[in-house]
């Protein structure tokens, strides 16, 4: 069963726009054109008052087209205010729809694409409401109000344009201006942001450390410079921006003085001279208010740039076949991984092993060895860059990501718990878990007597604001979480960590109890206790394998028969020199100590 693949990711907003939002701007377009027609009322009013009414003084026509002025006004105002409406929900439309894949492809990226992405689509959002977004609908009306001008009286219509290419000028030296500015503003912001919600989550810890000063010196410094550079941008587009109205009310007061100079020449009429002088106001009006929103103009390009570019190397995952239920057997080839910090750093070498259902692998190193990234790349965190890693014969990319995730546990070595109950925790967030499902993988961690022990229960509420548990039962939570739903790959990054005598006993007996029914298990540490009863182990040295080895004698028969607690099972030690040396070099090494 093949799925065609989904849009070329570099055109996916822009094919957004032409389905949904496209018809939208169409529609905005539209308005336009009766709204920049409606807004000849007032010169051809003005037009008419001179030349006819007061020249007739008919009472009645003023009347007449004073009336049609009052509507002409009130159709303009219901369409202005449509069109307004219109470009918001366009944003709102926008956001709603990108809003979920530009997470998630910002997500599959770094932590900090993730918390920038959402505040430029964000700020694309609040752009299609703003002002200067409206004067890109008006914009291309100019050439037919300085047309009209043209058509009052030639002369007017060729000081008119150079009216407007001097305006256009100003316009092309703020965009050369404030280019700069701008993105040292938007950079200086949100560091300043990331840096006041790291603060204010470790506030605790910098009382006790006594790093408030410190870190409030630090954020200060941040912010002040975040202000220098917001500051630098405002004087840059308020200079402009009043050289820009300045300027426009001067050419209107020009193009004025030019008319009159002809109604005394006797070639032209006054009303043409008023007229002219209100026209050449909304021909100028889109530059003008280009020119002062040129910030949120920049902002929103670089914001579809940068989105654009996030999406095209983030490609949409396609729908994928539903292959049987894996039944835990995982195979790892020469593999190999690296990280971008800077340079690309290698932290895993051909690392190569076998784990086959229901067996329990434990990997052993020094910090920096490889341990967390060897678990990151087995549950699918961080794909291989070379090599490959296989779930039942199928790498981990063919699965379904729903039917992946299903299969897979993970405890990292830093759990992250979830604004919501510690039942919606354990849960994984699933609303239709059942309640038997999520207290069996308490039990089965140990985790239910504790969490029966907290007033609310199940129904503890985690916020962001305020921690209610401690490390130990963070982590308690945690491991309930990956051994939640059964899955039939365990992989457990530290996780004696934060754990009493108790809670290590826990752990013993859940891992104990998921190869006895078939689970593969992968759990890293420092602590060789946890090794005991481990079928195989690996130890790791600057991200390459040193050398797996079964379990031998009578832990294999142990192993197939019983699956009672395990023994010690060919357990390394560690020397007097704190390395760690296995059972098996021994016999050339001299004995383990």
């Amino acid at each position: 069963m093949t799925h065609p693949p989904d849009t070329a990711p570099g055109d996916r907003i822009r094919g957004l726009l032409t389905r949904g939002e496209g018809r939208l701007v169409w529609v905005i377009g539209g308005i336009s054109v009766f709204t920049n027609l409606l807004m000849l009322t007032g010169p051809i009013f003005m037009l008419q008052v001179y030349d006819r009414v007061l020249s007739s003084q008919s009472e009645p026509t003023l009347l007449v087209l004073f009336a049609l002025v009052a509507f002409l006004y009130t159709v303009f105002g219901v369409l202005d205010h449509a069109r307004a409406r219109i470009g918001a929900r366009l944003g709102a439309q926008l956001h709603d729809r990108l809003d979920p894949q530009v997470f998630a492809a910002a997500l599959s990226t770094d932590r900090t694409r993730a918390a920038r992405a959402p505040a430029e689509l964000s700020g694309l959002q609040q752009f299609a409401s703003a002002p200067a977004f409206m004067a890109l609908f008006d914009f291309p009306w100019v050439p037919l109000f300085l047309g009209i001008i043209a058509l009052l009286n030639p002369w007017l219509g060729l000081l008119a344009c150079l009216a407007a290419l001097l305006l256009a000028g100003l316009g092309m030296a703020n965009i050369r201006a404030s280019r700069l500015p701008v993105g040292q503003a938007q950079t200086s912001a949100f560091r300043a942001d990331r840096m006041t919600r790291q603060i204010a989550q470790q506030s605790p810890e910098l009382d006790t450390m006594n790093m408030r000063a410190g870190a409030l010196s630090r954020w200060q410094g941040q912010r002040r410079k975040a202000l220098d550079h917001a500051l630098a941008l405002s004087d840059t587009c308020g200079r402009f921006g009043a050289t820009a109205r300045a300027l426009r009310l001067f050419l209107q007061s020009a193009i004025l003085a030019a008319g009159a100079l002809l109604v005394l020449r006797g070639q032209l009429t006054p009303g043409g001279m008023i007229a002219a002088s209100i026209i050449l106001g909304r021909a100028l009006a889109p530059l003008d208010q280009l020119i002062g929103g040129w910030p949120q103009v920049q902002l929103a390009r670089a914001g579809m740039a940068s989105l654009r570019d996030l999406l095209s190397h983030n490609p949409p995952l396609r729908a994928r076949t539903r292959l049987p239920v894996p039944r835990g057997q995982l195979v790892v080839r020469q593999l190999g991984l690296q990280v971008q910090t800077g340079a690309r750093r290698v932290v895993l070498r051909d690392v190569s092993f076998t784990l086959g259902h229901g067996q329990v692998l434990g990997v052993v190193g020094a910090s920096g060895a490889g341990k967390s990234s060897l678990a990151a790349a087995l549950v699918g965190l961080w794909p291989p860059d070379r090599g490959e890693i296989r779930l039942d014969g199928a790498r981990l990319d063919q699965y379904p990501p729903d039917q992946l995730g299903a299969a897979l546990g993970y405890l990292p070595q830093r759990v992250t718990l979830f604004e919501g109950s510690l039942r919606d925790n354990i849960a994984r967030l699933d609303p239709a878990a059942s309640d038997s499902d999520v207290i069996a993988a308490a039990k089965a961690t140990g985790a239910h007597d504790m969490i029966l022990s907290l007033p609310d229960g199940y129904e503890t509420m985690i916020t962001s604001e305020e921690a209610r548990l401690s490390g130990g039962q963070n982590q308690r939570i945690g491991l309930a979480r990956a051994f939640f739903g059964d899955p039939v790959v365990i992989v457990l990054d530290e996780p004696d960590a934060s754990l009493d005598a108790e809670g290590l006993r826990a752990l013993g007996l859940a891992i104990t109890a998921a190869r006895d029914r078939g689970a593969s298990v992968v759990l890293t540490t420092h602590r060789v206790e946890l090794l005991q009863g481990c079928d195989m182990t690996i130890q790791l040295e600057r991200g390459a394998m040193v050398r797996p080895h079964p379990a031998s004698g009578e832990a294999a028969r142990r192993h197939t028969a019983t699956r009672s607690v395990p023994q010690v099972l060919q357990a390394p030690v560690l020397t007097d020199a704190g390395q760690i040396r296995f059972p098996w070099e021994a016999g050339r090494n001299g004995a383990a100590r």
